[in-house]
C-alpha cells in the first residue's frame, strides 16, 4: 500500500473540501458496516442494484456519511453510498450520487458543442480570473474526455482538463446515469497517474453491474405525471449552468458548485484520501448476508488491523 504523511494528508483535505481535521481524529475508528463483495447491495431508496464485484466493498448512505466526517468533510445528501477496492495495490474509491432534477431530455445527444462549452469555460475563467490573486488563479487546458452520450445506456461521461498557478493538474472527471427523475453521478478519486487503469475499473467493474431498478429507468419517464428537467445534456455538463453564465464565471465557478455538492476533484494528489482510509480505518467488513444489502447491520467486533506502514526513514513523504 501507498504510504503518506500527516502533512501530506492535511493539506489534502484542506484543498478538497475547505476543512481542517479534528484533532485526535485520525487515531478514531469509525464504527461503519463494510459490505464484502461477491453479493448485490442496495443503493439508494429502491433506486438501484449493484453486483459487487468480489475485490469491492462497499458502504451505504450513512456510513459513507460517517467515514467523510471522520476526514474532517462535511457529506452531502446527495451521496447514496461509496466504493472501495480492497487490493493493496489500488489506491481509489468511488463515491454514488443522486440528484432528482427531473426527467433530462436526451434531445441534444448529436448536437452536444463540446468546443463551445470549452471556450465558454475558458473565457469565463479567465474573466474571474482577474478578481483572484495570480497564486490562487485557475486555467482551463481542455478536454481530457469530451461530452459523449450512450444513447443506449443514457450515460453521460466527461472530463475536463485544467491546472491552477502551480501547474499542479486539475482533472473533473463526471460520468452521470439519466434516471426518469434525474441522474446518478459516480465519483472517481484517484491520482493522474492510475486515472486510466481506475477508469477502466469503474466501467467494467462497476457501471457494468449497476441496475437502475425498473420503475426508475430512464425509459419508465410517464410524460403526463413527471416533472422535466429545466435543461438538458448539456446544461447537465455544465453543472446546471447556461452558457451565458459559464462565459462569466468558467471553471471557477464550476469547481465552487461541485465541492457546494460535495462532489470531489481527481487531482494529482487526491489519490491519498484513499490510502488514508485504508491506512487509518482498516476494512472493517460486515458477516456475509443473503440478498441485497443497504441496511446497516448490527455491529461486529473490530477485525485485527494490519501493522500500519510507515515512511521508510530518510524517505520524503510523497511530493505535493
Amino acid at each position: 500500500m501507498k504510504t503518506g504523511s500527516g502533512l501530506h494528508l492535511f493539506l489534502v483535505l484542506i484543498m478538497m473540501f475547505g476543512v481542517i481535521p479534528t484533532a485526535g481524529a485520525e487515531e478514531q475508528q469509525p464504527q461503519v458496516n463494510w459490505i464484502e463483495g461477491g453479493r448485490s447491495v442496495e443503493i439508494g431508496d429502491g433506486l438501484a442494484t449493484l453486483d459487487l464485484a468480489e475485490d469491492h466493498v462497499y458502504l451505504n448512505k450513512e456510513d459513507t456519511a460517517k467515514l467523510k466526517e471522520q476526514a474532517g468533510a462535511a457529506p452531502s445528501p446527495r451521496e447514496i453510498g461509496s466504493i472501495f477496492p480492497t487490493n493493496e495495490n489500488e489506491d481509489w474509491m468511488v463515491i454514488v450520487e443522486y440528484e432528482e432534477v427531473g426527467y433530462i431530455k436526451d434531445e441534444e445527444k448529436n448536437d452536444i458543442d463540446a468546443d463551445e462549452i470549452l471556450n465558454s469555460y475558458k473565457e469565463g475563467t479567465e474573466e474571474a480570473n482577474k478578481d483572484r490573486k495570480p497564486e490562487e488563479q485557475i486555467h482551463v487546458v481542455g478536454w481530457d474526455v469530451k461530452p459523449f452520450y450512450d444513447e443506449k445506456t443514457h450515460k453521460l461521461e466527461w472530463s475536463m482538463l485544467g491546472e491552477d498557478a502551480q501547474k499542479h493538474p486539475l482533472i473533473n472527471y463526471n460520468v452521470q446515469l439519466l434516471t426518469r427523475k434525474g441522474y446518478v453521478s459516480f465519483v472517481l478519486i484517484t491520482d493522474q497517474a492510475n486515472l486510466p487503469q481506475d477508469k477502466n475499473i469503474l466501467h467494467e467493474k462497476i457501471l457494468a453491474n449497476f441496475k437502475i431498478k425498473e420503475g426508475n429507468r430512464y425509459e419508465d419517464f410517464n410524460e403526463a405525471t413527471d416533472n422535466v428537467a429545466e435543461y438538458g445534456l448539456t446544461g447537465l455538463v455544465l453543472g446546471g449552468l447556461g452558457l451565458a453564465v459559464a462565459k462569466k464565471t468558467g471553471f471557477l465557478l464550476l469547481l465552487a458548485g461541485l465541492l457546494k455538492k460535495g462532489w470531489v476533484l481527481i487531482m494529482v494528489l487526491f489519490g491519498a484520501i484513499a490510502a488514508f482510509f485504508k491506512k487509518r480505518f482498516g476494512r472493517k467488513t460486515a458477516a456475509p448476508e443473503s440478498g441485497p444489502v443497504d441496511q446497516p447491520a448490527a455491529e461486529q467486533p473490530d477485525a485485527e488491523e494490519a501493522p500500519k506502514e510507515q515512511t521508510p526513514p530518510g524517505q520524503a513523504p510523497p511530493a505535493l
